[in-house]
């Protein structure tokens, strides 16, 4: 749920035209580390693959981290005598942070990656990006764990793998299958915008890439494949292990506690713009009746707790009304983030005094039924008076439901405008840059996010890095002149008229 503006929004998805022969469509990186062995292999039969069954034109790109051995030397002779083949070093090793500068420098609006030992069958390659091609889908993975998926492997890299993958969504509540298979691929765009986003520059970068864009509802395609270990991969299972745990807690604590700003990687409803009237969508109530009920039973508890406390020493009115107050600022700040999903704290201090208005209600029935139950005993014992508040707080449930849902909380995504920042830069020398980016250095807090690049020529990368310090106003350009910061929408398909259709 967003309730702000938010100028980064991604615009709607749309079909790449089939008719651009100049820049490449898909940019399939191989990250390398010590793999003069293999490398060449590899690219030999990613190429002919790619030139036999894939429509679009596309490029392979060697992302070299630090090799020590030939790998270097091979990836020159490959880029030299294949058209279609591109390397480039890091001096720094990490697969995250190969994939991010590629990734960040291309100019194809499909980008991809698999490892280069190709345990995964090619054939699932067009299958993976064609939803990304058509504008169904932002990113796509390959899965090992669908049912009609055939893989080959030994049994502790199975249960390691399936042991991750719940604790995902144990932890992060992930609903994909299988994060960390070697093959995926995503938009340009939302690599623009979801990038700044990652931190990993290692094993981990695959799972939060995916954390973080089904939090922010990307849809995520999810393709079987079949798949061969590898008995000769360099991963240390147990150091991987633990860098993957540290980032699962660094990810749910970020999630917690709403620093990251994920309403900005967001799509419109609906990619066609005649159903972007539509109104009134019911947005996420089956999850927000789970988490309401979840934090309302934790409530419940905490005020049961707190009553019994503050009974001890006062009569059960008074208990009953701090033990109300104390939970009842506790449980609109639970359901503020987790059942409603509003982040920062923008708009607390008035949700706050929202919920105490709700409070009185809660306040009015438990106090009512102490009252009727003082009336019709003169001394009730401690349980029965912890029962008559148990029915009394689940009748208010119901309503403190529907009013925090539709007056302290509301989705105010239809009412409110929503402004796309423009700007227009000038791309830098074509050189990779490795420096770690500024959002990396994590300080609690986010800077705006990356402006989407203008298209290079045929031929070159797309360089320029991003800068965390550049920001524009919206409707302002680099070039200091002002232009109207409203996107104007064009039918996507202008044609497609009938008189008789109402829209």
């Amino acid at each position: 749920m967003r309730t702000d503006s938010s100028p980064g929004t991604l615009p709607a998805r749309e079909h790449l035209p089939a008719g651009d022969a100049g820049t490449p469509v898909l940019d399939v990186v191989i990250p390398v580390y010590n793999e003069e062995k293999d490398l060449q292999p590899c690219v030999l039969r990613l190429h002919e693959h790619l030139k036999r069954t894939f429509p679009y034109a596309f490029r392979i790109t060697i992302a070299d981290n630090a090799s020590v051995d030939t790998t270097p030397q091979v990836a020159a002779r490959l880029e030299s005598e294949i058209p279609e083949v591109k390397s480039f070093r890091l001096e720094q090793k990490g697969r995250g942070r190969a994939l991010r500068t590629v990734w960040s420098a291309s100019d194809a609006p499909i980008l991809a990656y698999m490892d280069v030992d190709l345990s995964t069958d090619l054939n699932a390659l067009l299958p993976l990006v064609a939803p990304l091609i058509s504008g169904h889908s932002d990113l796509a993975i390959g899965s090992r764990l669908a049912r009609s998926s055939r893989v080959v492997r030994g049994a502790k890299r199975e249960f390691i793998s399936r042991t991750y993958n719940l604790i995902l969504r144990g932890s992060l509540q992930a609903r994909f299958s299988d994060a960390q298979c070697g093959f995926k691929a995503i938009r340009r765009d939302v690599a623009q915008a979801l990038l700044p986003l990652v931190e990993d520059t290692g094993w981990f970068f695959d799972t939060e890439m995916l954390v973080l864009a089904e939090r922010a509802g990307l849809r995520i395609h999810e393709v079987p494949v079949d798949w061969v270990d590898d008995p000769n991969s360099t991963v240390h299972i147990v150091k991987t292990a633990t860098e993957d745990l540290k980032g699962v807690w660094r990810v749910g604590k970020a999630l917690a506690s709403g620093s990251l700003p994920l309403d900005r990687v967001t799509r419109p409803f609906g990619d066609d713009p005649r159903d972007r009237d539509i109104q009134d969508v019911p947005k996420g109530l089956a999850r927000q009746l789970v988490g309401f009920c979840v934090v309302g039973g934790l409530s419940t508890l905490f005020y049961l707790v707190l009553y019994s406390a503050f009974r001890q020493f006062s009569g059960s009115q008074i208990a009953n009304a701090l033990a109300l107050l104390v939970s009842a600022i506790a449980n609109t700040a639970a359901n503020r983030r987790l059942t409603f999903g509003v982040r920062g704290r923008g708009g607390a201090v008035r949700h706050q005094a929202q919920g105490l208005v709700v409070y009185g209600i809660g306040l009015a029935l438990t106090a009512g039924s102490l009252a009727a139950l003082n009336a019709a005993s003169s001394d009730p014992g401690h349980s029965t008076e912890l029962a008559v508040l148990v029915v009394a707080n689940l009748a208010a449930t119901v309503l403190r439901f529907l009013l925090l849902r539709a007056w302290v909380f509301p989705d105010r995504g239809d009412s409110e405008q929503e402004l796309t920042v423009v700007a227009l830069n000038t791309p830098a020398s074509p050189t990779y840059s490795t420096a770690t980016p500024q959002h990396a250095q994590h300080n609690g807090s986010y800077g705006p996010l990356p402006q989407r690049q203008p298209q290079p020529q045929q031929g070159t990368y797309d360089t320029t890095t991003y800068d965390s310090t550049t920001q524009f106003r919206a409707g302002e350009a680099a070039d200091g002149t002002w232009r109207d910061a409203t996107m104007q929408l064009q039918p996507v398909r202008p044609h497609d008229t009938d008189p008789r259709d109402p829209r």
